[in-house]
């Protein structure tokens, strides 16, 4: 797309909500969408004081409590061909005129597409105010709110059609820490009972209700500690200076709790501030405004994992309900103690609510924020293709936390691996391969050759004196008794892919892996014949076919041909003018039947492999492509073929190894004839992770590194289990391929060409 956008908003070093939250924007859009999107700030003046220094994102600035400035600034962006669009973060204080009057004076000049975003939607306006407001709605492209009740004032209050306004959550940051209680020690804070606030001090806070309650509450708990974090906010400062600090501070002294409230008087770095939320063990929100359309502080101790006690503003009964905290009356302080107390008391129905508070906001972190923001901008300027974020790094951290010392272990609660799901064939095959294209895309060395050996190893403690493999295995190392009841082709035919894959790599890997796969893929022989399971022939198909990389064996090319013939028989019967597949029905990883054919036509060159390949797969694609992103086949009904198109359509059900395994496929059709339609339908199916999906929400964890389990209907499966995050890396690595062969252009005057960081 490659367009520019000017924001125009407070911008730090000015020290206010909206300035942290545009930086916070601006830099998650910078992060996903740096080569589709251009983006510069004209930083706004606080009245009386000089504007923002010039930087390379900060372009200008404006006072907007100049009309005349306005005016001028208006017709200098009209007159700048180069911007696209402008977003305006609109709150009442930040522009001049009543009720921000300059800001529609210079909206209705301005000939450029415009989106405002309303921080605070008043429910009860003058007429004035509501006028105002329906105005600077009436010339937006696009009003963009953060709270769904802010969307409903709008429309029943200010009379804006419902279909101009988009809700938009605010932002969130993950912040994942490792030790709380080195934490604790470093932040001063050991043994302490923790509740916090953060945020630039006000007496619309109400910290005076936070303070009277840690009376009650430090008789139950003499180790609770109540942190206020934050400076005085600097317009309360130049007017009153430490006024209402200093009640604070008196009235703790007279309540006689300095050892249980301290103030943190400064401007929290990010960092810090996470790291307080990180050690919190209940949060306060104690705003005294009922009307208060959103808080960031709010969201970001939610984010965070804090269970929260927070008075009912708008934002709070829209997120808050008794899984994740409590609402309180405004200026209420034994209420506060009350809930404060019973909550500090206990601490399982604590950890249970972070968790609560962390999954609810998943989909409002900051990268998701950005995806939604670039298709609005996209619908805005009419383009028609999906934006695609830039690639995220191809890091191990998710794998190493699934992996023991015995193998990689199945499931998560979240991102916590769950040794009592034990492990499977299934996942230490597919991790074998994902390593091996991680050793060969990336870097072979020591820890990624480690976790290769252990995978393997996991693959021959399964075989059985017969070459068959079982499948599931307990913590403790036993063979579970789903083996005796579930049908372990498909297992079994991972396995031989995962062993092709080692051999196929036999130039870079140590000698002893290729040695080890070797010896474990020879009894394989004997048992290759009974499959009956269309997918499980394929997976052989494709071990068959790397094995033929190391070994060019004719005893193999025979039996890659055998199986590769019943599969087309198999098609052959099921297919008619509607239907073009093996089987009656698609299921998971369907990819790999057509990618097999296709495998068999390069080993063996018959033609009827290539063409029943190309039309299978033309059928699948059809199924499961849209215009703008790739659209997985429902894991709940999966799709039968008397079932109607309608069927296949439905939300919900999603996972990552279909994604994975079709990524494959389009790598291996491209290879088979050079069309780079495949190459395109590669970088689309990846986009899916980065949400490019009916959500717009991403499903791999850029905190983790790991994938999260499913894309349902209304949300996002939070477990990261095995089999997605091995599924992901492996489409990740496929994209190390795809840039290889992505035209680059030509590079002018002797620079050194741009790092391919990006999939667009």
């Amino acid at each position: 797309m490659n367009k520019f956008m000017l924001f125009v908003t407070s911008f730090p070093p000015r020290q206010c909500g909206i300035a942290t939250f545009a930086e916070d924007l601006v830099n998650a859009l910078q992060k996903s969408f740096s080569s589709e999107l251009r983006i510069e700030i004209c930083a706004l003046s606080e009245y009386g004081k000089p504007g923002n220094s010039l930087t390379s994102l900060v372009t200008s600035t404006l006072n907007p409590f100049d009309i005349d400035s306005c005016i001028a600034w208006a017709h200098d962006v009209n007159a700048n061909e180069q911007i696209d669009l402008v977003c305006f973060e609109h709150e009442f204080g930040l522009y001049g005129g009543e009720y921000g009057y300059n800001l529609l004076a210079m909206l209705s000049l301005l000939n450029k597409p415009f989106l405002v975003r309303f921080h605070t939607v008043l429910p009860y306006p003058d007429p004035k105010c509501q006028k105002v407001v329906s105005l600077i709605s009436a010339l937006a492209s696009k009003v963009m709110v953060m709270t769904r009740t802010s969307a409903n004032i709008l429309v029943d209050v200010y009379k804006v059609p419902e279909n101009k306004i988009i809700h938009i959550p605010h932002g969130t940051h993950a912040h994942v820490i490792d030790d709380r209680q080195q934490l604790k020690e470093q932040y001063g804070l050991d043994g302490r009972l923790v509740l916090s606030t953060f945020g630039l001090i006000s007496e619309n806070k109400g910290l005076e209700t936070g303070i009277r309650a840690m009376a009650d509450i430090a008789k139950q708990f003499p180790n609770a500690l109540y942190l206020i974090l934050g400076k005085t906010h600097p317009t309360i400062l130049a007017r009153e200076g430490e006024a209402y600090r200093n009640r604070l501070e008196a009235l703790v002294a007279e309540l006689g709790l300095q050892r249980h409230v301290r103030f943190v008087n400064s401007y929290l770095s990010l960092e810090t501030l996470l790291d307080y939320l990180s050690v919190t063990d209940l949060y306060l929100f104690t705003s005294i405004d009922p009307h208060q359309a959103v808080s960031g502080t709010f969201v970001y101790a939610m984010s965070a994992g804090c269970p929260i006690i927070a008075t009912g503003f708008t934002q709070a009964k829209e997120m808050l309900d008794d899984t994740c905290g409590r609402i309180i009356g405004f200026n209420d302080h034994a209420q506060l103690a009350a809930n404060a107390v019973a909550l500090l008391g206990n601490p399982l129905l604590r950890e249970e609510m972070s968790r609560n508070a962390i999954e609810k906001t998943r989909s409002s972190l900051w990268d998701n924020v950005a995806i939604s923001h670039m298709s609005l901008i996209s619908d805005i300027l009419d383009n028609a293709a999906a934006p695609m974020p830039s690639l995220p790094p191809a890091y191990l951290d998710h794998v190493d936390r699934l992996t023991d010392e015995f193998g990689m272990i199945q499931f998560c609660k979240h991102d916590v691996p769950d040794p009592a799901s034990g492990y499977t064939l299934d996942d230490n095959s597919r991790a074998l391969i994902a390593i091996c294209m991680y050793a060969e895309t990336i870097s072979a060395n020591s820890y990624t050759l480690a976790l290769a050996r252990k995978y393997l190893n996991f693959i021959e403690y399964c075989q059985q004196p017969d070459g068959r493999f079982l499948n599931y295995v307990n913590i403790d190392g036993s063979f579970g008794e789903m083996n005796e009841t579930c049908n372990l082709d498909d297992a079994n035919g991972r396995a031989m892919w995962a062993l092709g894959y080692v051999l196929r790599l036999h130039k870079i890997l140590p000698k002893a892996l290729i040695q080890q796969a070797y010896a474990i893929l020879q009894p394989c022989r004997e048992w290759i014949g009974m499959i009956r399971s269309p997918r499980a022939m394929a997976f052989i198909i494709k071990g068959l076919y790397y094995y033929l990389q190391y070994r060019n064996s004719q005893q193999a090319r025979d039996v890659l041909d055998e199986l590769a013939a019943t599969l087309l028989s198999a098609y052959r019967k099921e297919q008619d003018s509607n239907w073009k597949w093996y089987e009656s029905y698609l299921t998971y990883g369907n990819a790999v039947l057509p990618e097999a054919m296709m495998m068999a036509y390069m080993t063996t060159k018959r033609d009827v492999y290539r063409q029943t390949a190309l039309e299978s797969f033309d059928f699948l694609c059809n199924k499961t492509f849209t215009d703008q992103y790739m659209k997985v086949i429902n894991n709940r009904s999966w799709h039968h073929k008397d079932q109607a198109q309608s069927v296949v359509a439905e939300d919900g059900g999603e996972q990552s190894i279909e994604v994975a395994y079709t990524m494959m496929t389009l790598h291996t059709f491209y290879e088979a004839t050079g069309n780079n339609t495949f190459l395109e339908r590669m970088r689309v199916a990846f986009s899916w992770y980065l949400g490019n999906n009916h959500l717009k929400q991403l499903i791999y964890n850029p905190i983790t590194f790991g994938c999260y389990d499913g894309l349902e209907k209304h949300n996002v499966n939070q477990n990261q289990g095995a089999e997605s995050s091995v599924c992901y890396l492996m489409a990740r690595l496929l994209m190390e391929q795809w840039s290889k062969y992505k035209p680059i252009p030509t590079v002018a005057k002797g620079l050194e060409p741009a790092v391919r960081a990006s999939i667009n």
